[in-house]
């Protein structure tokens, strides 16, 4: 790791202490739950005024360096952990939902990508219909009045009530009409999720395209997340097609990017042999 570095600009007082603070984090100086200087301990080794002083740790707060404030003494932040989100798991998936129902009821996300057991969160599950409208019109290749099944999917922490996963994913109704037990969320949550359920209906998930974007949350959504200062959510629209190009589930997604790793694996095909060049750099011939 490259040696900290400080702000490349004649910094006023509130930066420089926090660059200071800052630096002492990252050289692991101070580490994870370690208390900061009070205000005056601080005001006291700099000889700086108190609203300089408090300057620096809304600073840090918002760099999402530091946790505590509002009457709790602020130290530095606990990683929290993270959950993988890997590309790998549309495969697992898609194998999990050919398979017996008792192995499909004993995984799902709760354990695959939060590492926790369904006892550990609450989730709820909501069906119900709208039409498309233009943006997901233009990704189904449907008209814009066509309706769709909006599912919204969420599940927070039992005790803290803090959301651990949000989602909302859009089925066209003509897709999932054939099996009726799709048009109702009691029956969530679904052994095997939603490749299972395309399996009742004969439909085969071919490709997947993950979009990823970021924002900075609402006032809202940093409680429902718990959500420290300065700390971004990543957005993740999921394309779902069949063998026909056709697409058939748009899903969206959003995951705090403090306890997210977004993996993405993509195999690669070999060059065609007359393509491979000889030591040197020249190319093969034919």
């Amino acid at each position: 790791m490259d040696e900290p570095q400080p702000t490349q600009v004649p910094p006023p007082m509130h930066l420089r202490i926090a660059d200071h603070i800052r630096m002492q984090i990252e050289r692991g100086d101070l580490r994870p739950g370690d208390s900061l200087p009070t205000l005056g301990d601080l005001c006291e080794q700099w000889g700086c005024s108190m609203s300089s002083a408090r300057g620096a740790i809304a600073l840090l707060r918002t760099q999402g360096l530091i946790s505590g404030g509002r009457g709790k003494a602020p130290m530095v932040r606990l990683a929290p952990k993270k959950a993988i989100r890997s590309s790998d798991r549309h495969q697992l998936e898609k194998d999990l939902a050919v398979r017996p129902e008792r192995d499909r009821r004993s995984i799902g996300e709760a354990e695959t990508n939060l590492g926790m057991s369904l006892d550990d969160q609450d989730f709820t599950a909501r069906y119900d219909l709208i039409e498309a409208g233009p943006e997901l019109a233009a990704i189904f290749g449907i008209d814009p009045a066509t309706q769709v099944q909006r599912r919204r999917f969420t599940a927070t922490a039992r005790g803290s009530g803090h959301l651990l996963s949000n989602s909302t994913a859009y089925i066209p109704l003509e897709i999932v009409a054939p099996n009726p037990a799709l048009l109702d969320d009691r029956n969530e949550p679904w052994p095997g999720g939603t490749q299972h359920q395309f399996f009742t209906l004969g439909v085969e998930i071919m490709l997947v395209v993950d979009e990823v974007t970021a924002r900075m949350p609402t006032t809202v959504e940093a409680q429902q997340w718990n959500l420290p200062d300065g700390v971004p959510l990543l957005l993740c629209r999921r394309i779902s097609s069949d063998a026909q190009h056709r697409v058939i589930e748009v899903s969206d997604a959003e995951y705090p990017a403090d306890r997210t790793e977004l993996r993405f694996t993509t195999p690669l095909k070999p060059w065609p042999k007359q393509r491979t060049p000889r030591p040197g750099g020249t190319r093969a011939k034919p």
